[in-house]
């Protein structure tokens, strides 16, 4: 049995905090992908774009440290602006 998706387009749902998020503190791509290899998180500029733009899953870890970089909650990331 198929189950409704209502975000079939998209992998994720924090794409749109995060960019909000970035430029809110005034980050390039760049400079948010340095500061999450700060706290343990390997990825690049690409891979922020794709989860940007929902063509990428995101996993609970980078949950995680999108959170501790943001200083926001789990939560607030998880919430849908949509």
């Amino acid at each position: 049995m198929n189950r409704p998706r209502p975000f079939a387009e998209q992998k994720n749902i924090i794409g749109k905090k995060i960019v909000a998020l970035r430029k809110r503190d005034g980050l390039s791509q760049r400079a948010l992908a340095g500061k999450l290899q700060l706290v343990g998180m390997d990825m690049d500029k690409n891979v922020i774009t794709r989860i940007e733009t929902g063509k990428r899953f995101v996993t609970d870890f980078e949950i995680k440290a999108f959170a501790e970089v943001f200083e926001v909650s789990y939560g607030f990331l998880l919430d849908d602006i949509s």
